[in-house]
C-alpha cells in the first residue's frame, strides 16, 4: 500500500499510523518523530526518499517557510533539508495552511448558530496561522495578535491587523534567519503544565475564541476556560481531554480527526499531492478543490 510519511523533529511519543480510503484510493499515513535529533531526521529523510513504498513526505515540527501578510519567508535553517528528498514530493504544510485554514473559519460559521463577527478572537500565532486570522477578520470579528508575547516573551499584544502587518514586514525577514528552536520548541511536551503569565491570562479571559498552533495555545492556558472555543491543528485524544478539563466548550481542528486524532497540515498536504498524482506541491486552490471532492472537512467537537 502506498505510504505518506510525516517525519517530525518532535517527540516520538506522538507517533501514529492509520489508513485512509479517499476517492477510491487507499493510503497509509504515518507520523514519525525524531525526538529533537536533527541527525536522525536527516537519516530518515534519506531513507524515505529511497523507499519505493513512500509516495510523498511531509516535514513536521519545522516549517520550510512562513506565508503571512502577502509574502513568503523561507527559514534559513530549514530550507536546506529539501536536498535530502528529491525523488518524491516533500512539503511542510505551508502551501496548504492559508487556503485550508481560511476554509475552516467558513466551515465554523456555517455550522454554529452564533454570529462570529460578534466574537473576540485571540490569535496566538498570526505569523504561522495567517489564514485563520484572515478568515475571522473578513467576517468582521475583533482579532488580537499575540505573537510578541507567546513566541518572543515580549509583553505586548497587537490590537489590529494593520499594525500586525507592519510588524510582520519588519520582523519576519529577521526572524527566519534565527535558529528555528528560538521561535518554536519542536520537542515540547503537549502535556507539560502551562506556565503562568498575568498578561496572557487577561487576554485568554477577554477572548471568546483562541486560534493558533496547539502547543502555543496551551503555553499559558489558565485553568478556567469555561465556554471558550479553540481552533487549532494537530491534537490527540489526550489533548482533547486536557482541553475538556479546562472547560473549553468547542474544539475545531483544521484537518479531520482520524482514529481519535488530527494530523498536521504537512501530512495532509503530502497526502493530497499523492492522491492527485502530482510530483510537487499544488496551488492552494487545488488543495481546496481536492478536499471538497474527497469530502475532507475540518473537525468540530463539542467538549
Amino acid at each position: 500500500m502506498p505510504q505518506v510519511v510525516s517525519i517530525s523533529l518532535g517527540s516520538s511519543a506522538r507517533d501514529h499510523k492509520t489508513q485512509i480510503d479517499l476517492g477510491g484510493q487507499r493510503l497509509e499515513l504515518w507520523r514519525q518523530g525524531c525526538d529533537n535529533d536533527k541527525e536522525r531526521l536527516i537519516e530518515r529523510l534519506c531513507e524515505l526518499d529511497a523507499d519505493p513504498n513512500v509516495v510523498a513526505v511531509g516535514l513536521g515540527g519545522l516549517d520550510f517557510f512562513l506565508e503571512s501578510a502577502g509574502k513568503r519567508y523561507w527559514f534559513r535553517e530549514v530550507k536546506p533539508l529539501k536536498q535530502y528528498v528529491t525523488h518524491k514530493p516533500f512539503v511542510g504544510g505551508g502551501g496548504l495552511k492559508g487556503a485550508f485554514e481560511k476554509n475552516a473559519v467558513t466551515y465554523l460559521a456555517d455550522h454554529v448558530e452564533e454570529d462570529l463577527k460578534d466574537k473576540k478572537v485571540l490569535c496566538i500565532s498570526g505569523l504561522d496561522r495567517w489564514g485563520l486570522a484572515c478568515g475571522f477578520e473578513e467576517l468582521g470579528a475583533s482579532v488580537r495578535y499575540g505573537d510578541l508575547l507567546w513566541a518572543l516573551g515580549i509583553p505586548h499584544v497587537i490590537g489590529s491587523q494593520e499594525a500586525f502587518i507592519r510588524l510582520v514586514h519588519l520582523l519576519a525577514p529577521l526572524a527566519v534567519q534565527l535558529p528555528f528552536a528560538m521561535l518554536y520548541d519542536s520537542n515540547a511536551d503537549h502535556h507539560t503544565e502551562p506556565q503562568t503569565n498575568a498578561m496572557a491570562e487577561r487576554e485568554y479571559h477577554n477572548a471568546d475564541i483562541f486560534i493558533g498552533d496547539y502547543k502555543m495555545i496551551i503555553k499559558y492556558l489558565p485553568r478556567d476556560m469555561e465556554g471558550k472555543w479553540v481552533i487549532t491543528n494537530t491534537t490527540t485524544a489526550q489533548d482533547v481531554e486536557f482541553l475538556r478539563s479546562r472547560g473549553v466548550e468547542l474544539l475545531v481542528t483544521t484537518t479531520p480527526r482520524l482514529e481519535g486524532r488530527s494530523f498536521g497540515t504537512n501530512l495532509i498536504e503530502a497526502s493530497l499531492i499523492a492522491l492527485d498524482g502530482a510530483s510537487e506541491a499544488l496551488e492552494p486552490q487545488r488543495y481546496v478543490e481536492l478536499a471538497h471532492e474527497l469530502g475532507i472537512e475540518p473537525s468540530m467537537v463539542y467538549l
